[in-house]
């Protein structure tokens, strides 16, 4: 009877183990950059072709290696930051396990050339497969290049799931972003397909290079945070609460300089922002969280994108604090006293925070962006009596409403967010947002089915720059974006010019919105156009819309009525959430004990 249990052979080993650590192209940069940064280099240059899918090429100008440290470089678990287990809890490089090379190595062809300072020469050594093919001396400048090809070369089924190139550059520019962004001694300059799209120079202090990082246009709505709690440090950049993106991937956190996705932080972030920005809106902020190197865990994920805190409940109120004390001032309405304040002390914020601590960080979650429920046809609203006893649920179709909206009387405004109206025996409360969310969407969707969008010629091209990661979209999604009323063109590097924009969002802020749509594209791209338009069409109605807090006229709310009769769908907004709630006048007389 053959053996059931086996011992696998290296290369399969190999190449199951380098699975771990390269997940797509943009792993292979992660990894090259985080060695070049650990080398002590102060300028990198990062050659893409294909997307990365083709070619990686990664060159620093740091301290270098010898021949016999190059070749020892390629085997598993060759490594100069750690020599015992317990070095693991002192860490200050990115690198320490000693598999980025060999799992490189292992799913294509790696050429090295370096050279040591100091030393005459330095050495090419060629890897495929894991083997050493070629290992001569040859004279190079100081420092190191890492030339990879052939990517998934031997692992077919891995290029299967690739996405394409455009969306695989992204990625690749997204990490290098983010890697080297809190380098800002460091310069690096990014070529893709051979030619020059990026040059960031080294920056005098850390807020220029943010900026760098996520665009220019938002230098002036970040503002600073700075925050202690016991050996926790938290420092950076968020923006103001009027300043949102569509969704959280510019929530960027740093732990003792290495970028990771932690959950904890960023629900953190996302809970100082709380009643202060809309709904499926989302902040951008660059957070650098210090502390000690013991009272972090680095080596809880493969690739080390996440982290776990001995001490949770420190880095959540640490990071609550900075963040809540640095959007205060601009965060709440001038009339309420705790505007005025430009710092919250432990003991304000707090209340009822001690603890609880453990109870909090036990069940928070953070839902990831909202995706497009499509339009429903009819809706349900829960009615719910004053008292929060939740009632039997009441389903009209569309149909049935005709004039309905019209016909009401309007009576005013709750917090300046929503109206309140009477008629035929009950109490409707519209919110005003949802309402010309779905208004706004449907129009644009009736212009969209008849042929593109109308646009509006802007009178002088609006100028924006670009983060690194969105740039190279606007030129493959052209076509695109005309048809959705958007004229964009290239102005060098990140920089575009904005020559039109849809008509019935004429009164916005053009960038800001070109923004949203690109990182919907960016986001979207491999999905069905179909859903593609429908979702852009969904971001620009949603940031179109008028504004929960914003005060209308009786002529505005009325006009609102008018509009939602007059379209189709105009129970729910275009997420799906109801416009309305009713409330019958016989429930009003069961809670005053009328008979």
């Amino acid at each position: 009877m053959p053996a059931r249990i086996v011992i696998l052979p290296p290369e399969t080993a190999d190449r199951i183990a380098a699975g771990e650590v390269v997940e797509r192209p943009a792993s292979i940069v992660k990894e090259l950059l985080e060695n070049a940064l650990d080398a002590g280099a102060s300028e990198i240059a990062i050659h893409l072709d294909g997307g990365g899918t083709k070619t990686v090429r990664v060159t620093d100008d740091g301290e270098g290696m010898t021949r016999d440290e190059a070749r020892l470089a390629f085997e598993r678990h060759a490594t100069s930051k750690i020599s015992a287990f317990e070095d693991l809890y002192a860490l200050t490089s990115f690198g320490f396990r000693g598999e980025a090379l060999p799992s490189i190595a292992s799913i294509s062809k790696v050429e090295m050339i370096t050279k040591r300072k100091g030393e005459l020469s330095g050495c090419r050594i060629r890897v495929e497969g894991c083997r050493i093919v070629e290992d001569t001396e040859i004279g190079c400048p100081e420092g190191t290049t890492v030339n990879v090809t052939d990517i998934f070369g031997n692992v077919p089924v891995r290029r299967k799931f690739l996405k394409k190139e455009s969306a695989e550059r992204s990625h690749c520019l997204e990490v290098i972003t983010r890697t080297l962004l809190p380098r800002p001694a460091v310069r690096y300059r990014v070529h893709v397909n051979g030619k020059h799209i990026i040059h960031i120079p080294a920056a005098e202090d850390m807020a220029e290079r943010v900026s760098l990082a996520l665009g220019i246009d938002v230098r002036d709505s970040l503002m600073k945070v700075e925050g202690k709690k016991g050996g926790v440090r938290v420092r950076g950049f968020v923006s103001r609460p009027d300043v949102t993106r569509s969704t959280s991937k510019w929530i960027i956190v740093y732990v003792n300089g290495r970028h990771v996705k932690d959950a904890l932080v960023r629900h953190a972030i996302l809970t100082a922002y709380r009643r202060r920005i809309e709904a499926r809106r989302y902040p951008q902020a660059v957070l650098f969280i210090d502390l000690p190197p013991g009272d972090v865990d680095v080596n809880v994920h493969p690739a080390k994108h996440e982290v776990r805190f001995r001490n949770p409940g420190d880095v959540y109120e640490a990071v609550l604090v900075a963040v809540a004390g640095a959007i205060a001032p601009v965060a709440l309405a001038p009339e309420e006293p705790s505007a005025r304040k430009s710092v919250y002390s432990e003991d304000e914020f707090f209340p009822e925070f001690r603890g609880r601590v453990e109870e909090e960080l036990k069940r928070y979650s953070v839902p990831e962006s909202e995706k497009f429920a499509g339009p429903a046809t009819d809706y349900h609203v829960r009615r719910t009596v004053p008292g929060g006893t939740a009632g039997v649920a009441e389903k009209k179709t569309e149909k049935d409403l005709g004039g309905f909206f019209s016909s009401l009387e309007y009576l005013g405004q709750i917090e300046s967010t929503y109206l309140v109206f009477s008629g035929s025996g009950e109490i409707i409360i519209l919110d005003q947002h949802a309402a010309h969310e779905r208004i706004l969407f449907e129009k644009m969707r009736a212009e969209k089915e008849e042929g593109n969008l109308s646009s509006q010629r802007l009178l002088l091209p609006e100028i924006m720059e670009l983060p690194p990661a969105l740039a190279p979209i606007v030129g493959e999604s052209r076509d695109l974006l005309l048809e959705m009323g958007i004229d964009l063109e290239v102005f060098g590097g990140s920089t575009i010019r904005i020559h039109s924009f849809p008509a019935l969002l004429s009164r916005l802020d053009a960038a800001s919105i070109v923004r949203d749509v690109l990182e919907e594209i960016l986001e979207w791209g491999k999905s069905d156009f179909r859903d593609l338009r429908e979702k852009i069409l969904v971001t620009m109605a949603c940031k179109g819309a008028v504004k929960a807090r914003e005060r209308l006229t009786r002529e505005e709310a009325m006009r609102l009525c008018r509009d939602l009769d007059a379209i189709p769908r105009a129970s729910t907004c275009p997420h799906g959430r109801p416009l309305f709630i009713r409330f019958a006048m016989k429930d009003l007389d069961k809670k005053f004990k009328r008979p």
